[in-house]
């Protein structure tokens, strides 16, 4: 079972292979009051899902090196951890409602904080 959040505010795992857009987004995530986890590929991002069980939504770029890409990382999670919510980003690829998980949303880059964080609150506050 995943946990609401920790020390109270709902963690975020941020899934960016490029490192000065995921230190923004870290950053914006934080002082909107998310706990945030990022990594840089996918496989990590599996990694510490195996051991964090607070983790309630990953937040992903579809396109990163690796042999996963972001909808691989999100199919996979959502087979595992059907409970953690999934917001996917990309400036490149255009997901089909098929490709995301049931519930899982997408965020054309470039995108505005406010859209971002406009959705990562309503999905949260949509599960009891």
């Amino acid at each position: 079972m995943i946990a609401q959040c920790s020390h109270g505010r709902p963690v975020i795992l941020l899934v960016e292979d490029e490192p000065l857009l995921r230190f923004f987004v870290s950053d914006v995530l934080e002082e909107a009051g998310f706990e945030v986890i990022e990594t840089g590929n996918a496989e990590e991002a599996l990694t510490l899902l195996e051991v964090r069980d607070d983790v309630r939504v990953i937040f992903t770029d579809i396109e990163m090196p690796g042999p996963l890409n972001g909808l691989d990382l999100v199919s996979c999670a959502h087979q595992r951890w059907p409970e953690i919510l999934i917001l996917v980003v990309s400036g490149g690829i255009r997901p089909s409602a098929a490709e995301l998980p049931e519930g899982g949303r997408f965020v054309a880059k470039p995108y505005e904080e406010s859209f971002v964080l406009h959705h990562l609150r309503e999905m949260i506050a949509s599960v009891p």
